[in-house]
């Protein structure tokens, strides 16, 4: 049997969009291929185009003059990528890296700022989005600084779940300590216990969560706060 073709819709903030705009944005829509590792934007390069994942993950990560980096936010079929061009730059201070292999659909940044400019219900939904992904910025911050290396793993697997299609993550421990900022021995140190307790299976870069009640249960309360306000918003503009 062949796969089910990928649609705009798979995006939710691309299936939120009131009819007339749907009418007008969807055709000027590119379905792109994401791998896993793709740079989409590095800091202070001008953004061309802006994304809507359907099901792959992207991370905006910070990276330091060392070459250290921290995320600071993940997007999945959720949102979409590129909010500063309707904020008033045409460049990001963060570089955006592809998490999690899949497609998304590019649109040129231009036409998105048009839309946003022009329709008003387009600007409440974008902007809508943007609170939420200002939440999960700012909940990812306490998170660093407050809270221990296994219960942030355990928000950052509930995070990806959130955005994929099953209970399985490609990704290294290297790059889940680029990720989270901390260094790799911690990571393979919070990913043993977990799989000590029948959390997740872990081999190879593939980790499996076999145990998500166990995995929130573990999990400090950060989650719980993006999840919750992410969901209140899409609520709102979906019935606005």
């Amino acid at each position: 049997m062949s796969e089910a073709p990928i649609v705009p819709e798979q995006n939710r903030l691309l299936a939120a969009l009131p009819k007339s705009a749907k009418e007008r944005i969807f055709p000027r829509l590119k379905l792109v291929e994401l791998k896993l590792g793709d740079v989409i934007y590095e800091s202070g390069q001008p953004i061309e185009f802006v994304y809507f994942p359907t099901n792959c993950i992207v991370s905006l990560l910070y990276v330091m003059l060392n070459g250290s980096s921290a995320e600071i936010s993940v997007v999945g079929n959720e949102g979409m990528v590129g909010i500063a061009v309707f904020m008033g730059s045409d460049s990001t201070p963060s570089r955006t890296v592809v998490q999690s292999q899949g497609f998304a659909y590019r649109l040129p940044a231009s036409d998105l700022k048009a839309e946003f400019n022009n329709d008003p219900e387009v600007r409440v939904l974008t902007l809508r989005y943007t609170q939420a992904l200002i939440t999960q910025m700012s909940q990812t911050a306490v998170c660093n600084r407050h809270h221990t290396i296994d219960q942030q793993l355990c928000r950052w697997l509930l995070l990806s779940l959130d955005r994929l299609p099953d209970n399985l993550l490609t990704m290294t421990q290297e790059l889940i300590a680029n990720m989270l900022g901390v260094r790799r021995e911690g990571v393979t140190e919070a990913a043993g216990k977990l799989q000590k307790l029948g959390i997740i299976e872990y081999h190879r870069g593939h980790i499996r969560v076999i145990d998500r009640p166990e995995l929130e249960a573990h999990c400090c309360e950060c989650y719980e706060v993006v999840k919750r306000e992410t969901e209140r918003l899409a609520s709102a503009r979906v019935h606005s």
